[in-house]
C-alpha cells in the first residue's frame, strides 16, 4: 500500500469557473479573470492520492473567494469574499451588476460554506497532523499592495507569526516557529535557494489556516510559490503569462520533495 503522509492539501484559489449567469455581469476580461486566479495550483499541489486529506474548488475567486472572512459583509471590503474591486484597483463588474444580497447569498451557501465545512470533515475524520493552505504569487507587490513594485521571493511561507515564525503581539502563531523554520529549510535544500524562501513576508497567512487552526489546534502553514517559478513572461499589465508544463512538472516534484523531506526529518 502507497504512504500517505499525514497532511491536508487546501487549494482554494486555482479554480477558473465562471457561473453563466454571472459572466456578463463582469468587467474583467477573460484573461483578466485568469491573471487574478491562481489556476495551476491545483496541478502543483495536487497531492491527492499521496496524503490523508486533500481539497480544492473549481470556482473561480473572483466569484466567490475562499480565503476571507464571512465578515465584513460582502461588499463593503473591495477584496473580500466577493469581490468589487482587483488587487490593482480595477472593477471586477460592470456598473450596477455587483451582485445583489440572494445571488451572494446563493454563491455562499454553494461554494463559500460547503468548501470551509469539508476541511472541518477532512480534519475530523482522516489522520491529519499538519495542513498545508496552497498558492502562487505574482513575482512582483501589484500597487495597492503592501510591497508594490518590489519583487518577491520564490517561496513564502506564512504562519500568522514575524519573519522568523514566532507570535506577534496579540495574536497567535499557526504553527510553531521551529516547525515552519524547518520547512523552509527544506524548501531552500530542495531549490538550493537560500535568500528566495522567506517566511511570513509578504503573506502571512489568510482566513483558512487562521480559522480552521483556531477550531481544532492542527498546525498549519500557508505555501505560496513565485509564478516566475512556471511562467513564461512577464505578467505586468493585467496579461497573463503562460505557463510552462513542463516547468509546472518540475515545480509539482520540488514542492512535494521539500514537503516529505520537511517532514521526514522533522518528525
Amino acid at each position: 500500500m502507497k504512504k500517505r503522509y499525514p497532511f491536508l492539501i487546501s487549494v482554494p484559489h486555482g479554480g477558473t469557473e465562471i457561473p453563466a449567469d454571472l459572466r456578463n455581469r463582469f468587467a474583467l476580461t477573460e484573461a483578466e479573470l485568469l491573471y487574478y486566479c491562481d489556476p495551476e495550483t491545483r496541478l502543483i499541489f495536487g497531492f491527492r492520492d499521496h496524503v490523508a486529506a486533500y481539497i480544492d474548488t473549481k470556482i473561480s475567486r473572483m466569484v466567490t473567494d475562499l480565503n476571507r472572512p464571512p465578515l465584513p459583509l460582502p461588499g463593503r471590503d473591495p477584496d473580500g469574499i466577493i469581490k468589487v474591486r482587483t488587487i490593482d484597483g480595477k472593477d471586477v463588474y460592470r456598473p450596477g451588476q455587483f451582485p445583489d444580497m440572494q445571488t451572494i447569498h446563493r454563491l455562499m451557501m454553494a461554494h463559500y460554506f460547503p468548501y470551509h465545512q469539508r476541511i472541518d470533515e477532512l480534519i475530523d475524520k482522516c489522520p491529519v497532523e499538519i495542513a498545508f493552505d496552497c498558492h502562487s504569487m505574482l513575482p512582483v507587490g501589484s500597487c495597492g499592495q503592501n510591497d508594490a513594485g518590489k519583487g518577491r521571493p520564490l517561496i513564502c511561507l506564512g504562519n500568522n507569526g514575524n519573519r522568523h515564525g514566532r507570535a506577534k503581539k496579540g495574536s497567535i502563531a499557526t504553527c510553531r516557529p521551529e516547525m515552519i523554520e524547518a520547512l523552509a529549510g527544506a524548501f531552500r535544500d530542495t531549490f538550493a535557494i537560500r535568500k528566495e524562501v522567506a517566511i511570513n513576508n509578504p503573506f502571512s497567512g489568510g482566513f483558512i489556516a487562521n480559522a480552521h487552526y483556531w477550531r481544532k489546534g492542527i498546525p498549519w502553514i500557508q505555501i505560496e510559490v513565485n509564478r516566475s517559478l512556471y511562467e513564461n513572461s512577464d505578467t505586468s499589465g493585467g496579461k497573463r503569462a503562460g505557463p510552462d508544463p513542463v516547468r509546472i512538472r518540475t515545480l509539482r516534484g520540488q514542492v512535494w520533495k521539500a514537503l516529505t523531506l520537511f517532514w521526514d526529518d522533522y518528525r
